[in-house]
């Protein structure tokens, strides 16, 4: 399922209405919709998801390459990677490190250097290389654990490895996973309910919230 379109949504008759195409008319009232007040205009919700190999300097989250529909569900495997600043995917699978041009097409981005940070832009591909051709991450020497030594083991273990280069500290496995990778898949697990619904359903109506509040 392609979810890297957006979502619409308008405000009319006092509902909120997600659809993917503008309807000719108001699926909750019936009424013709042309022109109408600036409130009511349509507005695009951007899908979470985004061209991995368009994101440079980010982590990546991804289905697994084993999960057949190559969906985000809350039972799927998922797989995580870091780009390059030409968009190559850097990833750490049971054959080691994998550097990838191509698969990552649709996955979540979550940026880790800032555009004012030159001279860590600088050096990313160059740190990147260096860690992924440690012996840590070589299937002689150490073999992929599911568990304790995997793919995500590979990004937070490089993302800390630039913190220390940088003077600052490293992030826990489970402060890392609250603050960056939580937040971005309850938006994912939101958008992907919601578009599958609109796909079954043609729309998506709720009362508006300041109806309900009684603002």
């Amino acid at each position: 399922m392609d979810m890297n379109g957006s979502v619409i949504r308008l405000t009319h008759c006092h509902k909120e209405i997600f659809c993917l195409v503008v309807p000719v008319q108001c699926p909750g009232c019936g009424e013709v919709l042309r022109g109408g007040r600036l409130q009511e205009a349509p507005v695009s919700l951007p899908s979470p998801f985004s061209n991995g190999h368009k994101s440079s300097c980010c982590l990546l989250v991804a289905p697994a390459h084993d999960n057949i529909n190559r969906e985000f569900g809350g039972t799927s495997d998922l797989h995580t990677g870091i780009s390059n600043t030409a968009g190559i995917v850097y990833n750490y699978t049971q054959d080691g490190v994998r550097r990838d041009e191509r698969g990552w097409e649709c996955c979540v981005s979550i940026p880790l250097v800032g555009p004012d940070m030159f001279h860590l832009l600088a050096q990313w591909d160059q740190y990147l290389d260096r860690f992924s051709e440690g012996s840590m991450w070589d299937p002689v020497w150490h073999k992929f654990q599911e568990d304790d030594h995997n793919c995500f083991s590979f990004c937070l273990g490089f993302i800390n490895g630039v913190l220390a280069a940088e003077g600052r500290g490293p992030l826990s496995r489970d402060a890392f996973t609250l603050s960056f990778i939580v937040p971005r898949m309850k938006r994912v697990s939101q958008f992907t309910t919601l578009y599958q619904h609109i796909q079954s359903h043609q729309h998506y109506i709720v009362d508006r919230q300041d109806v309900v509040s009684g603002h």
